[in-house]
């Protein structure tokens, strides 16, 4: 079998570049290792940057994130017992994010691509993408006990960060980054309303705690937790006591208590592998970087790394030129290392490390207080949290 572009990994990223390309003409399949089921049943972020929305408009799947999603024009800390609001669509110009699980955004390019009857082959067992060294590379992948081979222009691997096309470079092409935090996130789902129209992100003597949302119905709770952590040691009850403990009282007695129907402890890492390019092979997404959610970037890193590889695509295909793919890696890792270092930032100021002294204390309390105080630091955060342009 041929074909032109072949993406490894089903997710948001690959379905929303697999999109984009049939929109233009450029023939692609898409293979997963899992079933639509699983890959459905992911629980992720749910924040998208004005330039992830519009990408969803451009390959047709924005209708309903449209209908449904939750446009936000802005966020609030909370730190010494008050919320301090950041209003981000003032400070941009009136740029705002939309509030929208990363499960209904998979689901809505799914549908699309389905009824537009493109090629996704699930449950694709020992997927190795090979030959991208050359001008004739190809996928290999094995289904109901027998192998297939797809020959392609480009791959494009989209299969997160554990996912085979990081693996398949050479380890001496790659240049890794990596930052580890010393605690984790405890976050559940439950269907009661949310505590706040808009997120509010605590800094407390406690620890982190997150008020965020997936619907006016369902909201998404998170906790600062040890790294070691197990999820059996954290009843519901435990859960909410813990999280208005954290919160200012304004806000404490804002939030719903119910059972959760989802609880997970999820670690954080910063993560960068360099570059995102190899021959007719491109990372995108996690599989090339990972960020702490404090920023709400992962999900809208993933979609500028498409956004640049589709044009490069474009550029390639209609105007037969390669100048757009070759400047793919540059252009995403500029727009990546921003988004790490946001995320970093908002890491490090809204949580409690267990090895900060009195000095490091009390430099946190300041940036805090000079950010709500001072325009031209609310303004940056603003700027970086609707998104960088591309």
């Amino acid at each position: 079998m041929r074909t032109q572009v072949v993406i490894i990994g089903s997710g948001p990223s690959g379905l929303l570049l697999g999109q984009l390309l049939a929109g233009i003409g450029v023939e692609n399949v898409i293979l997963e290792r899992v079933d639509r089921d699983y890959v459905l049943g992911r629980v992720r972020a749910g924040v998208l940057e004005q330039g992830t929305v519009d990408l969803l408009d451009e390959a047709g799947a924005g209708a309903r994130m449209r209908a449904e999603g939750l446009p936000h024009d802005g966020i609030s800390l909370a730190f010494d017992n008050r919320l301090h609001r950041i209003d981000l669509a003032a400070l941009t110009g009136g740029k705002r994010v939309t509030v929208y699980g990363q499960t209904e955004v998979t689901h809505d390019l799914m549908d699309k691509r389905s009824a537009a009857g493109l090629m996704t082959v699930y449950d694709a067992k020992n997927v190795l993408p090979q030959g991208f060294d050359t001008a004739s590379p190809f996928v290999t992948y094995e289904k109901d006990g027998v192998t297939h081979r797809i020959d392609c222009d480009f791959i494009a691997g989209c299969d997160g960060f554990h996912g085979v096309s990081r693996k398949s470079v050479p380890q001496d092409a790659l240049k890794l980054f990596e930052r580890a935090y010393p605690f984790g996130w405890l976050g559940i789902l439950a269907e009661v309303p949310p505590a706040d129209h808009e997120l509010i992100y605590a800094n407390h003597p406690r620890g982190f705690a997150l008020c965020s949302m997936r619907s006016e119905h369902r909201s998404r709770y998170y906790v600062q937790c040890p790294i070691d952590d197990k999820v059996e040691n954290w009843s519901d009850e435990r859960f909410w006591d813990e999280l208005r403990l954290r919160l200012p009282k304004e806000a404490a007695e804002k939030v719903t208590v119910g059972p959760s129907f989802e609880k997970s402890i999820a670690p954080l890492r910063s993560f960068v592998a360099e570059p995102m390019q190899f021959g007719r092979l491109s990372l995108v997404g996690d599989a090339a970087h990972i960020v702490p959610p404090t920023g709400a970037k992962g999900l809208n890193l993933a979609a500028s790394d498409v956004r640049y590889l589709f044009s490069g695509l474009k550029e390639f295909y209609l105007d037969k030129s390669p100048a757009g793919i070759d400047a793919y890696s540059g252009k995403a890792l500029s727009r990546v290392w921003k988004a790490v270092r946001f995320s970093w930032w908002m890491t490090t100021m809204l949580h409690r490390f267990p090895d900060t002294d009195a000095f490091g204390q009390r430099i946190q309390e300041a940036e805090l207080d000079y950010l709500v105080h001072s325009q031209a630091a609310a303004t940056s955060l603003a700027e970086n949290y609707v998104g960088l342009p591309y």
